[in-house]
């Protein structure tokens, strides 16, 4: 861009773009792109790859000897997926639309610890969900869901309890997905917000309904691949292409120096100021040491911190989708694959937010409070960067992002509904076909009540950011429970029941409670502040933490692991994919087990305590030291990039060859499988033959 040195009736210099004067808010009702963008956005792409997907899924089964889905296929996907597939799985299922939007916006609130507040209070959930991961192989490996699991050895109170809490998690998750998608994609290109709240879940309708937990798992792959294309464009476009660390130091600097004086002048227009205190990124960051963006010591970086932890917590360990992942997972790959996957999305964040999230600050972009709050951060920049070009790209990775979790979640509902309500009080008796019928049915349905749940949110006034903060009063009293239910021998069921809901009530009244106290009264403003928000996040999972531990050692189960699985039955009894003897190695899964809960532990407590201790001496950072920070977000964003999209291919190497050159024969013998590859199929199923014997 061209800039422009603009000198102030007071004799100050502004750095503000010259093309921004005047303005008093990015987009000001304007979208940069037309609404048939949207429309091929939105039902273009969504089409493009439920097609594609359908297409890889017939070709695997064609030519790779893929089995034909069942409802165990449909649901565990053979329970043989890979690690890097896992871990692409992960990252996919993780980002956000509020990882994309909101990450932005807290580095537009707090500077740089914003975006490390979030990646590290984000990632550390799934560091530790592979300890459960590898526990569900070795206590559960027959598991649908997670709610089986607590319905075998806790019973229908307990089953019943985290039924709902897991419902509520898949609701809150979709509907925050959907209430920062269809914000932006109104932004960006004028599509009516309600009716893309509508239209969005229809591409994942159609190949998570066609192919189940297998192509979600593919179609992931992919829209990870693209999101970390984009992340890798906008970071080399900040910080190599259009500026350098040490410009965008300077200019933060500038931005804080500026006094309520000036910064009325810069956000005025005709001799008339539109500025307020806290509208706009102008003048000195509240409750940061020096006032700086560029600091760790922030008293609001913190709070987002632990709220972020508590609440994520929740949304990790009560969300269905992460334990289907886990019951996909091969046993010795699914310790690695959530480790993996923690580590690579935590770029995604960090990198993309220490990027767009404070150049939208460095250059003073007239972004307003509610704008950020909306998750409109990373468009105005990338707008303003790359033009008609750079809300295209912005718009493409949110798609994906939303897609991605959008289909995990649908697959998710499908599984609760299929397994812990339909066959569990409905159809005692059902079998393969109708189970996959029932999933295929919650999957279309809970796909056209997912725009009516964001509408609701919107008419009641929350955005991205409220629910964001909200959601761990929710679920976050279920998460201790469901640890103990899967590593502690004495969890007992009547307690975790008690701990739950005594939990959600009283994160609740303490909540409304403290609102009271800091605001006087209750609003949907005062509900949101990070104080009160924080309150109800800590006693929600503290609160049951100590009430189900208490419990337990008055009342104590002394359950028995080894009878867990006996309680879980398989529908298709035939279906033995992931469930070998070799599966179920003792051996294997507990060095799998130590793996990583060492690991795991040791990547939490740096990623939470030893990091942010290490940049407290920096306190405001200089020159040098904030340039080695954008070093290593770069440097984590591409090795992510890396190996999330490498790795997968070399894993699956073989059935891509196998697939290749099947679909090869068959073209050159003109649709007919050629003698050549019947007879590679054959001894392809004489070896299988064998090994199942």
């Amino acid at each position: 861009p061209i800039w422009k040195k603009v000198r102030m009736a007071t004799e100050f210099v502004s750095h503000q773009p010259a093309q921004y004067a005047g303005q008093d808010s990015f987009f000001g009702g304007e979208a940069p792109l037309s609404q048939a963008v949207g429309y091929v956005v939105v039902l273009g792409f969504g089409a493009a790859f439920s097609i594609f997907t359908t297409i890889i899924v017939m070709l695997d089964k064609k030519f790779s000897g893929g089995k034909a889905i069942t409802s165990e296929q449909f649901n565990t996907a053979g329970r043989s997926v890979k690690t890097g597939l896992t871990a692409s799985v992960i990252v996919s299922q993780w980002t956000w639309a509020a990882t994309l939007l909101q990450s932005s916006n807290v580095a537009w609130q707090y500077g740089v610890s914003g975006p490390f507040w979030y990646a590290s209070g984000a990632t550390v959930q799934v560091l530790l969900f592979g300890v459960l991961a590898i526990s569900l192989k070795k206590v559960a490996p027959s598991a649908h869901t997670v709610c089986e699991i607590v319905n075998a050895r806790w019973g229908r109170a307990a089953h019943i309890t985290f039924l709902c809490f897991c419902f509520m998690a898949n609701i809150i998750v979709t509907s925050m997905l959907l209430l920062g998608g269809a914000a932006t994609v109104e932004a960006l290109t004028g599509m009516p917000r309600k009716l893309a709240s509508f239209l969005i879940p229809w591409g994942v309708i159609l190949y998570t309904a066609a192919g189940g937990l297998k192509a979600t798992f593919i179609a992931s792959y992919i829209h990870t691949v693209i999101i970390f294309a984009v992340l890798i464009t906008m970071i080399t476009m900040v910080y190599i292409k259009e500026y350098s660390s040490t410009q965008i130091y300077n200019f933060l600097e500038e931005t804080i120096s500026q006094t309520d004086e000036q910064c009325s002048e810069i956000f005025s227009k005709d001799g008339v100021s539109f500025y307020e205190e806290g509208k706009y990124a102008c003048g000195m960051v509240e409750n940061n040491n020096s006032g700086s963006y560029l600091t760790m010591l922030s008293g609001g970086g913190l709070m987002f911190g632990i709220i972020n932890i508590v609440g994520n917590f929740g949304t990790v360990f009560v969300d269905q989708s992460y334990w289907q992942s886990a019951i996909a997972a091969k046993p010795t790959s699914a310790s690695r694959g959530y480790l993996l996957g923690g580590i690579c999305w935590f770029a995604i964040p960090f990198s993309l937010a220490t990027s767009l999230g404070l150049a939208s600050t460095a250059l003073m972009l007239p972004i307003t409070k509610d704008e950020a709050g909306s998750g409109l951060v990373p468009p105005a920049v990338a707008y303003h960067l790359m033009g008609n070009a750079g809300s295209f790209l912005i718009l493409t990775m949110l798609f994906m992002a939303i897609v991605s979790t959008g289909s995990a979640e649908s697959i998710a509902v499908s599984s609760l509904v299929a397994y812990d309500v339909y066959r569990e009080y409905i159809n005692p008796e059902a079998t393969g076909a109708q189970i996959l019928m029932v999933s295929r049915v919650v999957i279309v349905v809970f796909g056209l009540l997912m725009g009516g749940l964001s509408v609701l949110l919107d008419i009641m006034g929350l955005n991205l950011g409220w629910v964001y903060l909200f959601m761990g009063i929710c679920i976050g009293s279920a998460v201790v429970p469901l640890w103990n239910m899967m590593t502690w021998e004495k969890a007992s069921g009547t307690g975790a029941v008690i701990a739950a809901w005594s939990g959600f009530v009283l994160a609740v009244i303490g909540w409304l409670v403290g609102t009271v106290v800091q605001s006087g009264s209750i609003t949907i403003e005062n509900l949101g502040k990070s104080e009160v928000m924080l309150s109800g996040n800590l006693i929600a999972i503290c609160s049951s933490g100590i009430i189900h531990y208490v419990y337990s050692m008055f009342y104590p189960q002394n359950f028995n692991f080894d009878t867990l699985d006996a309680n879980i039955k398989l529908v298709e009894v035939e279906e033995t994919s992931g469930l070998t003897a070799e599966d179920k190695d003792p051996e294997v899964l507990d060095k799998a087990y130590k793996w990583i809960t060492r690991r795991g532990w040791v990547l939490t407590i740096v990623l939470v305590v030893i990091w942010p201790l290490l940049s407290i001496p920096a306190g405001k950072f200089s020159e040098d030291y904030f340039a080695f920070w954008v070093l290593i977000s770069i440097a984590w964003g591409f090795g992510a990039a890396i190996v999330i999209t490498v790795l997968p291919i070399m894993e699956s190497s073989d059935e891509i060859s196998t697939v290749l050159s099947g679909l090869f024969c068959f073209v050159r013998a003109g649709g007919e499988k050629s003698d050549e590859y019947v007879e590679r199929e054959t001894e392809d199923k004489g070896k299988v033959e064998v090994e199942d014997a």
